[in-house]
């Protein structure tokens, strides 16, 4: 059986009835995508029972559309379909595609209306433009809570520096009397009470350290240094850490000789503070991966844990100073607001990416030069 009937033999009511059809689809198709609301999955369902109606044999005709990782058929496929097809495109790339089918035993190609396959190009064009769009704004939203995010920190940053000066030069008093009165005294209880004031002061300042490392207050010491080196001297130094977490590590190199004009120590201490994050939310026989490699202006470090990785509500507080998920007393939240000022000090960029199907992926980027 074929259905080899042009358009042009049409009679004047049924080519109207045609128009009609395609008319209310593409009317259908435009309310569908003004419907913002909407998921990519609801709108690609809605708009191919709505293009399948449109057809001239819509009882027999058969849709697919491809979105990405979206798939949807209104019917079964058969195995020997004819079929016509356009794509549809996100900043001039193929994303997608969107397929008419008529069996093939039943229908030859000619059953294919120059209308309906200006319709369905009609379709796919404004089906790319919603898709554009909402991918658009998805990613301005996510530069906008970056920037909101940069600004919060670099505000943190500013009070932080003031206060972590106002703390320096009375804990420096506090430390250096303490110590006075400790080597002047012979008073046993006095001795005991005054260690503890001493050691009191010393992780105080130690904070303030940290603070000031947040703020980039602290000084420098750049100079060019082979990055493979610094990596595994961190690793090795943390490999009692590893055993007691029973967790093994594998670390890979895209070139050996990767050179980079940095701060060795604090780069040092970049790496162990998220490796020993890494170690902390790891659970044991896992593993934990390091990979680095290099652009033509910068290296990159990225960090894979196993971890139960980090609630999206959290994510933009991670590097706020004395923000911790740890129980109370397991740490002082500083880590990772450390890791922040180091990392922009450099005038590089960390971030934090997902670890499919679980964990997390801290990658920094340093420039070369």
């Amino acid at each position: 059986m074929t259905n080899d009937v042009t358009m042009s033999e049409f009679s004047t009511e049924e080519k109207l009835k045609e128009r009609i059809k395609e008319l209310s689809c593409l009317y259908e198709v435009t309310n569908i995508l003004n419907q913002l609301e909407l998921t990519n999955e609801e709108v690609v369902v809605a708009i191919a029972w709505r293009l399948k109606e449109a057809w001239r044999f819509h009882e027999k005709a058969i849709v697919e559309v491809f979105f990405k990782e979206l798939y949807f058929s209104t019917n079964k496929k058969l195995e020997n379909t004819i079929f016509v097809k356009d794509y549809l495109l996100i900043e001039n790339s193929v994303v997608g595609e969107i397929k008419i089918h008529y069996p093939a035993d039943d229908f030859t190609e000619n059953d294919f209306l120059e209308d309906e396959k200006k319709l369905l190009k009609k379709v796919c064009y404004e089906v790319s433009f919603f898709l554009e769009k909402k991918e658009n704004q998805i990613k301005e939203a996510h530069l906008k809570r970056s920037a909101e995010r940069v600004d919060r920190l670099s505000i943190l940053g500013e009070i932080t520096a003031g206060i972590a000066h106002e703390l320096n030069t009375p804990l420096g008093n506090i430390l250096g009397f303490a110590e006075l009165i400790k080597q002047q005294n012979n008073n046993p209880q006095i001795d005991r009470d005054i260690s503890k004031i001493i050691n009191a002061a010393i992780y105080s300042r130690e904070i303030v350290k940290n603070l000031m490392f947040f703020s980039c207050e602290m000084p420098q010491n750049k100079n060019v240094f082979p990055v493979k080196p610094i990596i595994m001297q961190a690793l090795t130094l943390l490999g009692p850490n590893f055993k007691k977490g029973d967790i093994n590590y594998k670390v890979s190199f895209a070139d050996d000789d990767i050179k980079a004009q940095i701060d060795n120590i604090q780069l040092t201490q970049v790496l162990f503070n998220i490796l020993l994050n890494a170690i902390y939310v790891s659970p044991p026989k896992s593993e934990i991966h390091v990979n680095v490699f290099s652009t033509e202006s910068h290296f990159v470090i990225e960090i894979k844990d196993n971890g139960k990785g980090i609630e999206d509500e959290i994510k933009h507080k991670i590097f706020e100073p004395f923000f911790t998920t740890k129980p109370l007393g397991e740490g002082t939240g500083l880590g990772l607001s450390v890791v922040h000022g180091i990392i922009k000090s450099h005038q590089g960029i960390i971030e934090t990416l997902d670890n499919n199907p679980n964990g997390t992926i801290f990658r920094i980027k340093l420039p070369l030069k």
